[in-house]
């Protein structure tokens, strides 16, 4: 996206007149979800200076300044402590963790987040440690990312791409190291070997 992003982070860049991430925090709030985290690094200050505390959208963001990018996983670790105990809605018990939802703020989507808090609960009862929302493949991912068979998430043929939307267990993330960088595709493959 260069070199549009050379000096406004991708969540920024306007989209049907308002940035990208707007249209995520409005979507997120009309669906109910308004304890935000949003994480950051490349020219984040702007972002935290565009959406200050959330007030004027119905919604409480928070932020999580990773300074240096450390991939979507390390990210996510990085912000664990933001994340719990809020979870999707409100606020789970202390100590206790409750799947959180994950939307990439450089993605257009039409998904209908009012689908995320019931996804968890079915998350905990099924002990889950992670929910993707997949999509058909588009033509820059043709090869897709992950297999789908009887509602679960496989690593084998034919694939799918992963929208970038996902709810995930904190338990997930607990063996990285806070601060360094992880992606996330390497650890959900594990996780779906295991």
């Amino acid at each position: 996206m260069r070199p549009l992003t050379d000096h406004t982070p991708k969540p920024l860049l306007p989209v049907g007149g308002k940035p990208l991430i707007v249209w995520h925090i409005e979507r997120m709030v009309r669906a109910g979800i308004t304890d935000l985290v949003i994480n950051h690094a490349h020219l984040g200050m702007q972002i935290e200076q565009e959406l200050g505390d959330g007030s004027r959208f119905g919604a409480h963001i928070r932020y999580s300044d990773e300074g240096t990018a450390l991939e979507t996983a390390g990210g996510i670790a990085f912000a664990l402590p933001l994340l719990i105990p809020p979870s999707l809605g409100g606020r789970g018990n202390e100590g206790e963790g409750a799947p959180f939802a994950v939307v990439n703020g450089d993605i257009w989507c039409d998904y209908d987040f009012a689908q995320l808090p019931a996804l968890a609960t079915t998350m905990q009862q099924h002990d889950d440690l992670a929910h993707l929302v997949l999509v058909d493949n588009p033509e820059h991912n043709p090869a897709g990312d992950f297999g789908l068979a009887g509602g679960r998430v496989t690593d084998r043929a034919p694939k799918l791409t992963f929208s970038g939307i996902g709810l995930y267990q904190p338990t997930l993330f607990a063996a990285i190291t806070r601060g360094s960088k992880a992606p996330l595709a390497p650890l959900l493959r594990a996780q779906i070997a295991a």
